[in-house]
């Protein structure tokens, strides 16, 4: 080896030293010792040209926009309850993703978790209308083929993801509605509920609020929507989307969640994308699909396209929230132009990381 070889070697070890020291104290960075496996990492910055959080993602879910906690207000009970609800949703995906399954059907098993656990607004702890009575939306896209299903308004289906995909699967429809979509989902063998099971005293407490009967009135506009986002093994991409919609919103409002472009798209060439927030400015900015049209019309790259319709676009329109996007390669990213979301991923090599409180993902990011 020569003399200027081993100068080059020597500046070379010297640099790998000095970029591990500096990342052994980033904080924040280290894998929460009470949860194994599970990390809270440090939100991307927001200056400079986006970039996406992570590489290598298989599945993803969100738990809505504008609800992040704050470290300040938030006991350690309720950040692991929070913490827990998106790491079993992401487990409950993985374990389809392992075996072989398709994207879409590991999107509907997250988000049948979420549905199930009653801090999020989708199935169990959904909002409640300015009537006192819940109607849930949701819907399913399949990258492949652009095939999509959806349903809306309805009353007594447990998981609407899973009539959602039904709709998708088993008719030649796209979108059903109402008390025609709740026979649907009896039909087709689906557990049905009455309007009692969707109760919890947390949401009942937010219409009262919303109604000015409870100190603090005002309306409550609730963004606690679910949504998941997938790549499986053959590269075929997925997102669904389901959502109790806004505390003390007019009976029969329909907002942007079981709307394929606004609140869901997947497309394998582009992106799976499902999103958080304000309803209807998502409806009339066609959110996810703009994504996708960035990125295959426009030549831009996921980050750079999620950021310029959620952080760029929809504030314009007068409303705030956030999006999960990934694409066929595993590149994901989660912008927000609300004060928070929680999220969180998983990698090809078990990495399971969830982001809750807002200053993991701050605005504008």
């Amino acid at each position: 080896m020569t003399r200027n070889s081993a100068r080059r070697l020597m500046g070379m070890a010297a640099g790998a030293l000095s970029v591990a020291a500096l990342l052994a104290v980033v904080p924040g960075s280290a894998v929460s010792a009470d949860r194994p496996g599970t990390a809270a990492e440090p939100a991307a910055q927001a200056k400079g040209k986006p970039r996406p959080d992570a590489r290598h993602v298989v599945i993803a879910v969100h738990g809505g926009a504008g609800t992040a906690l704050k470290r300040e207000d938030t006991t350690p009970a309720q950040e692991k309850a929070y913490r827990d609800g998106l790491a079993e949703a992401l487990r409950a995906g993985q374990k389809i993703l392992a075996k072989g399954g398709s994207s879409v059907a590991a999107t509907e098993a997250a988000i049948r978790r979420l549905e199930d656990n009653p801090l999020f607004n989708a199935g169990k702890g959904a909002v409640f209308n300015e009537d006192a009575g819940h109607e849930l939306d949701a819907s399913v896209m399949r990258g492949s083929d652009l095939a999509a299903g959806a349903v809306a308004g309805v009353r007594h289906v447990r998981n609407p993801v899973s009539a959602a995909r039904l709709v998708m699967e088993k008719t030649k429809h796209v979108l059903l509605a109402g008390q025609g979509a709740d026979d649907f989902a009896a039909r087709s063998g689906l557990p049905t509920v009455t309007q009692d099971y969707y109760w919890t005293e947390k949401r009942w407490q937010e219409l009262m609020k919303a109604k000015g009967r409870v100190k603090g009135s005002g309306e409550t506009l609730t963004q606690g929507t679910v949504g998941a986002v997938a790549v499986d093994g053959k590269r075929n991409l997925a997102a669904a989307t389901s959502t109790g919609g806004l505390t003390n919103k007019m009976a029969g409002r329909v907002g942007d969640s079981p709307v394929v472009g606004a609140g869901t798209y997947a497309k394998n060439a582009t992106v799976a994308a499902s999103a958080t927030g304000a309803g209807e400015v998502f409806l009339r900015g066609a959110a996810a699909v703009t994504l996708s049209h960035l990125i295959e019309f426009g030549g831009r790259d996921l980050a750079t396209a999620a950021y310029e319709v959620l952080v760029e676009r929809l504030p314009k329109l007068g409303g705030t929230g956030g999006v999960i996007a990934l694409n066929a390669q595993g590149v994901f990213d989660a912008p927000h132009s609300s004060e928070g979301m929680l999220h969180g991923y998983l990698t090809e090599d078990g990495r399971l990381v969830t982001k809750v409180f807002a200053d993991e993902t701050p605005a504008n990011r």
